[in-house]
């Protein structure tokens, strides 16, 4: 199937089709027509879908295949409508007005159409709904109680027809409760062009499935999660270790520390029914220690600490590519905070992974350091450790398992949860989060910056680079350039954004740095050239355009994130999303930056007390290289 730009204007397939001639006539371009819905009239420019022109008078059609991400599908028909003159019922999602009609989206024949449509489904669609991982958000039980299914009138599997596929560390998949809307398919094929997933078979035997039915260890799933969250049932879900966790947090020989990503934080209401973009960190703190955890701590102060190293590092390359002149240095080099993105490196573009940063991700420098120098300033046996990571992203329990991630002798984080795995917890716990009141983070690392909070947006990890670059390259304050420190070019979210940022003038090398350059005269007079995207539809555009030795070639520093929006769009992220869901928790992300004391991550004084008492070498040393680094070095060595 064609690769397919999320940021370029898609018209859904139903309107690409030769039915309705009307829509290639160019004189049609910015017309209106005027439709009568339910006895409204409502004018929509032509080629807007019934579904959405309900949408505008208030109406509401029900859907499940449907979704504000993906493109149009038409197959589950639950939406379907009764248009004057058209001799069968027709999809509302996917019927584009083109002339004047007349809809009725209810009537007998609507709601029998309907009913029939869902005892098919439940027909075929194994379990019970208070055992299933999505009672109360299941789209398909909330279907079945509006429309009173209070029976199996077509009858209901006994047994499972499929095997549950756990092979994977992130996605377990249980097509038993697939209910066909394709929904998993066109969000891996076109949201995120990867292609895992494709349906075979035709007629009752129709299913989804991986390339020759293979586990999903065993194909190129990059673990993002994204067919989760617009799944409508449970066919897919996160691999949930919570059993395993609570048998630790009962075990009165383990200390068990938890760490917190800034977009859970942000997104965590909407579990108790909050509107979306309500924060609740200060809530979530002191619920995570009802719940039993020993110690809560902010994953901001290793996103801190991952600007240092990272940014280290970019400065290493570039000060061997331009004044050492060694042609082998691996420009621009990508950020690798994003396990999705890593592993969709890998699989697509397995030349360029000498691009990826030797950093790893605040979630595995913060395991890393919980067992090594924290353990040793409290005196508590490593093996008694059981670091957790809440994060917004499923692909981050497959990069805690990932061999490599245990420089610190054990393994570095030994459970990620998701915010949806973490709200069923405290749930369990008897807590009603809204309702908690307020508790910091624990010492010493709940220190943390508006650099670290940021991380949790697409461009959040290039605007803290800058902030830091400006003030440690050029010797001065970063808000002389950007307004409050906002560093706007790199925010929002368009597919791919592209800055510049001339280096007109050079300050001092910081003492933090002096061991690694003699000066910063090399980079006067320099461009530094940075990119962000989101998604990986949108890193196999700049991928292929570095390919091609296009513009993105020329940068020094890129920001990748697997998902749609960054972590706050994370495939651990509560359900639904939407386009205006991931703006809202943006817009908790960027005010809590906007309030910190402390907005830049080289001034984190925590994470400069690090350096001073442990990591004595400084960023990048060998000391940092062991623990907070993956094997390759700037300098092209291996470090064992």
């Amino acid at each position: 199937m064609a690769r397919i730009n999320k940021n370029e204007s898609r018209a859904p397939r139903s309107m690409q089709i030769s039915s309705f001639p009307e829509l290639d006539d160019p004189k049609a371009i910015g017309a209106t027509i005027t439709a009568e819905i339910d006895g409204k009239d409502v004018k929509v420019p032509m080629g807007t879908t019934i579904l959405e022109a309900a949408k505008k008078l208030g109406v509401r059609i029900p859907t499940l295949c449907h979704h504000a991400d993906l493109c149009v599908a038409g197959v589950c028909r639950i939406c379907v409508v009764e248009v004057e003159g058209q001799r069968t019922l027709q999809a509302s999602c996917a019927y584009p007005i083109t002339a004047p009609i007349k809809v009725r989206t209810y009537s007998a024949k609507v709601r029998r159409a309907r009913r029939h449509i869902l005892d098919l489904m439940l027909s075929k669609h194994y379990g019970e709904c208070y055992a299933c991982a999505r009672s109360n958000n299941c789209e398909l039980q909330a279907l079945a109680k509006e429309y009173g299914v209070d029976k199996f009138r077509f009858g209901h599997p006994s047994e499972p027809l499929f095997e549950v596929d756990r092979s994977s560390y992130a996605i377990h998949r249980d097509m038993n409760k697939c209910i066909l809307c394709r929904r998993c398919i066109r969000t891996c094929i076109d949201l995120q062009e990867v292609g895992v997933l494709e349906v075979i078979d035709r007629s009752d035997k129709t299913r989804v499935a991986t390339f020759m039915d293979k586990p999903l260890s065993d194909v190129i799933c990059i673990n993002c999660g994204q067919c989760i969250n617009r799944c409508p049932t449970s066919a897919l879900r996160a691999n949930d270790p919570t059993d395993e966790l609570w048998a630790a947090i009962d075990d009165p020989k383990k200390h068990v520390v938890i760490q917190t990503a800034p977009s859970p934080r942000a997104a965590m209401g909407e579990c108790f029914g909050l509107e979306p973009g309500t924060p609740v960190t200060k809530e979530l703190n002191t619920a995570l220690r009802r719940c039993g955890f020993d110690r809560v701590f902010d994953t901001n102060f290793t996103a801190d600490l991952t600007i240092i190293e990272e940014g280290t590092e970019l400065l290493l390359r570039l000060y061997k590519a331009l004044v050492e002149k060694d042609e082998t240095v691996a420009l621009p080099q990508f950020t690798s905070c994003s396990p999705g993105w890593v592993k969709y490196l890998e699989h697509f573009y397995p030349d360029y992974t000498d691009n990826l940063s030797s950093a790893k991700s605040p979630q595995q420098m913060f395991g890393s350091v919980i067992k090594t120098y924290y353990a040793q300033k409290h005196n508590i046996d490593p093996t008694d450790i059981v670091s957790v990571a809440l994060m917004p992203c499923a692909a981050k329990k497959f990069e805690c398992n990932r061999p490599e991630m245990t420089s610190s002798g054990y393994k570095d984080v030994d459970y990620g949860l998701t915010t949806r795995e973490m709200a069923t917890m405290i749930s369990e716990a008897g807590l009603d989060l809204p309702s908690l009141p307020q508790s910091d983070f624990d010492d010493p690392f709940g220190q943390a910056t508006g650099s670290g909070v940021i991380f949790g947006a697409t461009g959040g990890v290039m605007e803290a680079a800058i902030r830091s670059v400006v003030e440690l390259v050029c010797g001065i304050k970063v808000e002389n350039l950007f307004d409050h420190a906002d560093v706007v070019p790199v925010r929002g979210f368009e597919g791919v954004k592209y800055a510049e940022l001339p280096i007109t003038a050079v300050g001092p090398v910081p003492e933090i740095l002096a061991h690694l350059v003699p000066n910063w005269d090399w980079l006067k007079g320099a461009t530094l050239k940075v990119a962000v995207c989101h998604g990986t539809a949108n890193a196999h555009r700049v991928m292929e355009d570095i390919k091609a030795g296009g513009k993105f070639s020329e940068c020094h520093f890129i920001e990748f994130m697997a998902c749609p929006g960054g972590c706050l769009g994370g495939g651990g992220q509560p359900i639904p999303t939407s386009p205006e869901i991931r703006a809202a928790r943006a817009k908790a992300i960027y005010a809590e930056d906007s309030g910190s004391e402390v907005r830049k991550s080289h001034e984190n004084p925590a994470v400069l007390e690090l350096y001073s008492k442990f990591l004595t070498d400084g960023p990048c040393g060998h000391k940092a290289h062991k623990l907070l680094h993956t094997h390759y070095t700037p300098r092209g060595k291996y470090i064992t």
